[in-house]
């Protein structure tokens, strides 16, 4: 149904049709996660090379993309000038983030609990960036949904909020195109997702002279995401909370 809705979309705009800042940022972030996932999964599975895996991964698959296409449909009917759509499209893109965003933290549990059920450290990058990306998700969402009569923070919380959320694809682009062994590549992954950050500051300050305290959160929050990954991720306190997460986790 996304993907119909975006077709349409992108088929009658026209000449009307007049891309944003906020438009060409969310193209970016769908070609990183469409373009590093399907370098490290579509492909292989097309190849008859990638594992079997159990249904939570096919159903966050799906739910994410057509999460992704929902955010690039939602931009394009801003930027066609069909505001009226783009809020009727609204009740449906609250679902589905909410949606998005807690089978993807249940997927990270399940994948984390597996590891350390098999004897792996409980503190991994992938665990950090999970729980950071549920927390930083939610908050910059609740205060987008909040901000929704001011088109402008709306838009802008809601660039932050996928900030936290497209590292894996992000790592598996930058993985896959340098043909790094290391599947987390911390340098790449947060010079891209910083790159971001600053470049929505830089438009918000070219537009409206100034940087609104919720940017500020916003980018402070990847940021400071960035700075403390190397200080968290193995340290003694992250490994007790950890595993303390991961001894509820049950999934067969």
């Amino acid at each position: 149904m996304t993907a119909s809705v975006a077709a349409a979309t992108l088929t009658t705009v026209g000449s009307r049709f007049r891309p944003s800042f906020y438009f060409w940022m969310t193209l970016a972030m769908c070609l990183f996660v469409f373009a590093g996932f399907g370098l490290h999964s579509f492909l292989p599975a097309l190849q008859g090379n990638f594992p079997p895996a159990p249904p939570i991964v096919h159903l966050h698959g799906v739910v994410f993309v057509t999460w992704m296409l929902l955010l690039l449909t939602q931009s394009a009917l801003v930027c066609s000038g069909n505001v009226k759509l783009h809020r009727a499209l609204g009740t449906w893109g609250i679902a589905q983030g909410t949606a998005t965003i807690l089978i993807g933290l249940m997927m990270q549990l399940i994948a984390s609990g597996r590891g350390y059920a098999a004897g792996r450290p409980a503190g991994t990058d992938g665990l950090y960036l999970g729980l950071l990306a549920f927390l930083g998700f939610a908050l910059m969402f609740a205060l987008a949904i909040g901000n929704r009569t001011r088109p402008d923070v709306h838009r802008r919380m809601i660039l932050f909020a996928m900030l936290p959320v497209i590292p894996p694809g992000v790592n598996r682009f930058w993985a896959n195109a340098l043909g790094l062994d290391d599947p987390v590549p911390t340098f790449w992954l947060y010079l891209t997702l910083w790159s971001m950050a600053a470049a929505i500051l830089l438009q918000e300050r070219r537009t409206t002279g100034r940087i609104g305290a919720l940017s500020l959160l916003g980018a402070g929050w990847i940021v400071a995401e960035g700075a403390l990954h190397e200080a968290v991720v193995g340290s003694p306190g992250f490994e007790r909370v950890a595993a303390a997460v991961l001894g509820l986790v049950h999934y067969r």
